[in-house]
């Protein structure tokens, strides 16, 4: 993706998200140089990879595959492991109109993904199997705003603006937007999004930058090259 381009969407973003009453932290803002010269006090923001991540899964299409997502907090997975401390993590994303984030499940996340406002979030599933492939024929059972229910192998959820669903590890899960862009809410156990992706078919998590102009804001894939890590 072009480095013009990832500006633009975040300037897109940022928009929509204030459109539905939703504030990013004050580090949102803070420019490239800013971060540079603060690295040692913001040292917690970069371990924690929080900040802008919009990603085309490396196909460069970013129109019909991908996501503009924002980790506002996040703990760590010593915490986890030791079950105590910042255990959760939070995101903010959008999923845009017919926009598809392709199948996938975590091996550690279990996530409550929200409708935070917009139109409706379109969500196909599947179970895993006993290696922890996509089983074409599970039933799929979840928990939908506290109420459990089983969908069958490849039954799309729609969610409307509330509306959530918790999805376990073992919940093999392709969203987009359907009838228009939605704002979507990720409530969960710590984030790695280095190892803790396993993709149904063979793509990437991040995407490539070609450096056209300088960044409006870094992204969380920015701070290695950025020397903040």
């Amino acid at each position: 993706m072009k480095r013009s381009v990832v500006n633009e969407i975040i300037r897109e973003a940022d928009t929509y998200i204030q459109s539905h009453g939703f504030k990013l932290p004050p580090f949102a803002y803070l420019k490239p140089g800013e971060m540079v010269d603060r690295k040692a006090e913001l040292k917690s923001i970069f371990e924690a990879r929080l900040g802008w991540d919009i990603t085309d899964y490396g196909a460069g299409r970013f129109d019909e595959m991908g996501l503009f997502l924002f980790t506002a907090r996040n703990g760590s997975m010593n915490d986890l492991k030791n079950g105590r401390g910042m255990c959760y993590a939070e995101k903010i994303m959008i999923s845009r109109k017919d926009q598809i984030s392709p199948s996938h499940r975590h091996l550690i996340k279990t996530e409550d993904i929200i409708n935070r406002g917009g139109a409706t979030l379109a969500i196909e599933m599947f179970e895993s199997d006993e290696k922890g492939q996509v089983d074409p024929t599970a039933d799929v059972p979840v928990i939908c705003d506290g109420v459990a229910k089983c969908f069958k192998a490849g039954d799309v959820l729609k969610l409307q603006p509330g509306e959530s669903v918790t999805l376990a590890p073992g919940n093999w899960h392709k969203f987009w937007g359907e009838g228009g862009d939605v704002l979507i809410g990720e409530v969960s156990t710590v984030n790695d999004d280095l190892t803790d992706n396993l993709f149904a078919e063979p793509i990437g998590r991040f995407s490539e930058i070609e450096e056209d102009t300088n960044p409006l804001y870094l992204l969380v894939s920015d701070y290695e090259k950025w020397c903040l890590l």
